[in-house]
């Protein structure tokens, strides 16, 4: 028997990052989590599995578009054809979706209750699946410990959106411990809610699959779901399967041997392939982080935008519709050394220690941020909000541009020094 187990959909969500950015395929981008679940139905067909457990989120919230559950009935009715049946909890996401509530399920499909755990027992397979979904978008109390105690004549899996014992960048849901998971005896546990594929436990297999495609540049690398195969009421195997068909990547270069512009592009282009290559075909975005103490800090802060632009340009000629990037962060240091500077008892000592104290009190962030508000309110939507966003009349943006002017007064003045 096989089976897969599949979290996280959140069906027609939008990618978040690169529909702004010219020559983005904006089509692509935002058909790619229904591709990925093309793939997901695929998958299952060709692996012939008994059944698809969905651990929550398959939506993405409130929906007042009819066609995102009329394009997943289609499916279950592929699968229904195919013989494999369905079964899905419904996470937070699904628990504010009015599709969730009103559309009429296929045969092959088992909503399970967001009432009290459910017990559904496959009589040919000698499986019990057991789960429980979100009543409401904030559940906080344990639901595993309602789960019964598993049936030790039969193989049981627990199908579960939680938290567990918390996650970094997730909401705290429905939390419970490993230990309390053990206690009930089942053979597999069937996780939804963490989008990072993790193997929390192989005694008894506790899974997070993570999602099936990547959203933003926060959900980084190969994304898929888990196929897990049992012999003799035993699990033979659990494999991850890609499923995702963009990728995102994080492209860290230490440039810090570059000693001329033309060292560091060639290192960044390099950086760029490596990605692409392993996005296995894939069209993939990329955060490109170019970091280290090198000569050319200077020149790489004194015109970011120039610089961002020329390695926009060469993603886009290394690998034409296929990488975008997503964000270009410069992250270097002067190679000179600011302290031995700093030592000497001089003009350009004294201009330097006066940078380095420069500090801004409270009142003062307060003052430029009301002096910020008119600029903010001429920001893009975009910028202001989604995954990754940026506000400059706050007070934690305001210190970060002030340690950035400060490092360029800094490494100018050095630069000056050394005839730069």
């Amino acid at each position: 028997m096989k089976f897969i187990h599949a979290a996280d959909i959140h069906l027609d969500s939008a990618l978040h990052g690169l529909e702004r950015y010219e020559g983005a395929p904006v089509d692509e981008i935002r058909s790619a989590t229904r591709r990925a679940f093309d793939n997901l139905i695929e998958l299952a067909i060709e692996e012939e599995v008994a059944f698809i457990l969905l651990a929550g989120d398959l939506y993405d919230g409130d929906w007042k578009d009819y066609n995102t559950g009329l394009y997943f009935m289609q499916h279950m009715a592929r699968l229904c054809d195919a013989g494999i049946r369905v079964f899905i909890v419904a996470g937070n996401h699904d628990a504010a979706s009015q599709i969730t509530k009103h559309l009429r399920l296929p045969d092959n499909v088992t909503l399970f209750s967001t009432k009290h755990p459910e017990t559904v027992v496959l009589e040919d397979l000698n499986v019990a699946i057991i789960g429980q979904g979100f009543a409401t978008r904030a559940v906080t109390d344990d639901l595993s410990q309602a789960y019964p105690q598993g049936d030790p004549q039969l193989f049981n899996i627990g199908l579960l959106h939680t938290c567990l014992d918390g996650k970094p960048g997730h909401e705290p849901y429905a939390p419970c411990s490993v230990d309390g998971l053990r206690s009930k005896g089942y053979q597999y546990w069937a996780l939804g809610h963490i989008h990072k594929r993790e193997e929390v436990s192989q005694d008894p297999w506790i899974v997070f699959p993570g999602n099936i495609q990547g959203r933003h540049i926060r959900e980084v690398g190969p994304k898929g779901c888990t196929l897990v195969r049992v012999e003799s009421g035993e699990i033979a195997s659990v494999e991850h399967r890609d499923l995702d068909v963009m990728r995102w990547a994080r492209c860290e270069i230490d440039v810090s041997a570059s000693e001329t512009m033309d060292e560091l592009f060639e290192q960044v282009s390099e950086g760029l392939q490596s990605e692409l290559d392993e996005a296995g075909g894939r069209p993939v975005a990329v955060r490109l982080i170019v970091k280290g103490a090198c000569p050319l800090h200077s020149t790489l802060h004194a015109d970011r935008e120039r610089w961002t632009q020329e390695y926009r340009a060469l993603a886009t000629a290394l690998g034409g519709a296929g990488i975008w990037l997503e964000k270009v962060s410069f992250k270097t240091k002067p190679s000179v050394s600011v302290d031995e500077m700093l030592e000497r008892n001089d003009a350009l000592s004294g201009l330097l220690h006066g940078i380095r104290d420069l500090e801004v009190d409270a009142s003062s962030l307060a003052e430029l941020a009301e002096e910020l508000s008119a600029f903010r309110r001429k920001l893009p939507a975009e910028l202001l909000g989604g995954e990754d966003p940026y506000d400059p009349t706050q007070p934690d943006a305001l210190k970060e541009a002030l340690e950035d002017i400060k490092e360029l007064l800094v490494n100018r003045l050095l630069s000056t020094e050394h005839g730069a």
